[in-house]
C-alpha cells in the first residue's frame, strides 16, 4: 500500500489527470502564460477542471458566473461546457491578471463566450442584480469573503443554480474554530452558512492531489 505522502498524492492526480483528462494544447498554454506573468499557480488542477465541465453539462447551465478569474484556466473550463450561445461572467480584482485571462480566453477560441468585469467582486456583484438568473456560480476567491459571495449567489441564481466552492479543506485547519487565520476562519464561517441557510442544500469533499490536502463544497439552491 502507498503511504499517504504529498509525494503520493501528486503522483495519483497526476495518473487520473492523464487517464482521464489528457493534454490540451490550449489549456496547457493558457498555464504557461500564466506562469509568464507571474501569476501564482492557485488555478484548479486539471482533474477540478473537468469536474467543472461535467458539473455545467450535467445540470445544463447556460449562464455562469465566476468569482476569482485569475488567468482564466478554469474560465475555458467553464465557457466550453457552456456550449455557443451560452455565457461566462467572471469577476476579476486586478487588471493585469484580467489582461491575461482575456489573452488566454480569445487564443482558446472561446473570448466570445466571456465577460470580463473588473474589480472586486464585493463591488461588482450588486451590479449584476436585477439582470438574467445564473445557472452555475463558481467561488474561487479570496476565502475571508465567502459567507458574501455566498448570499450573492444565492440572490443571482434561481432555485437549483449549483454553487461550487472552491478550497475548502485549508489542510485540515477547517477544523480549528479558534484559528486566527482569515482564510480558514472565512471557509468555515463559508461551511456554516451552507449547512444552516435555508437557501441551499450542500455537501462537501476533502481532496488530495497536486493541490495538497484542500476540497470543494457543492451546493444547490432550493
Amino acid at each position: 500500500m502507498a503511504d499517504s505522502t504529498r509525494a503520493n498524492w501528486r503522483a495519483a492526480d497526476e495518473f487520473l489527470a492523464e487517464t482521464l483528462v489528457g493534454h490540451d494544447p490550449a489549456l496547457e498554454a493558457a498555464l504557461a502564460a500564466q506562469a509568464a506573468a507571474g501569476l501564482p499557480a492557485i488555478e484548479v488542477a486539471p482533474v477540478g477542471g473537468k469536474l467543472l465541465d461535467l458539473l455545467v453539462r450535467i445540470s445544463g447551465a447556460r449562464r455562469i458566473l465566476e468569482i476569482g478569474t485569475l488567468g482564466g484556466y478554469s474560465t475555458i473550463w467553464l465557457a466550453r461546457a457552456v456550449g455557443e450561445g451560452g455565457t461566462v461572467v467572471t469577476i476579476e480584482a486586478e487588471p493585469d491578471n484580467a489582461a491575461v485571462a482575456r489573452a488566454n480566453l480569445d487564443a482558446a477560441g472561446v473570448g466570445e463566450r466571456v465577460e470580463i468585469r473588473i474589480g472586486r467582486a464585493a463591488e461588482v456583484l450588486p451590479i449584476l442584480d436585477g439582470g438574467e438568473p445564473f445557472d452555475l456560480v463558481f467561488i474561487d476567491a479570496d476565502k475571508e469573503s465567502n459567507t458574501l459571495y455566498l448570499d450573492w449567489a444565492a440572490r443571482l441564481g434561481r432555485r437549483g443554480t449549483v454553487v461550487v466552492v472552491d478550497n475548502i479543506g485549508r489542510d485540515g485547519e477547517i477544523v480549528h474554530a479558534d484559528s486566527e487565520d482569515p482564510k480558514v476562519r472565512g471557509t468555515r464561517e463559508g461551511l456554516e452558512m451552507l449547512g444552516r441557510d435555508p437557501r441551499f442544500d450542500a455537501t462537501a469533499l476533502q481532496t488530495v492531489g497536486v493541490k495538497g490536502w484542500d476540497g470543494i463544497a457543492i451546493a444547490l439552491v432550493v
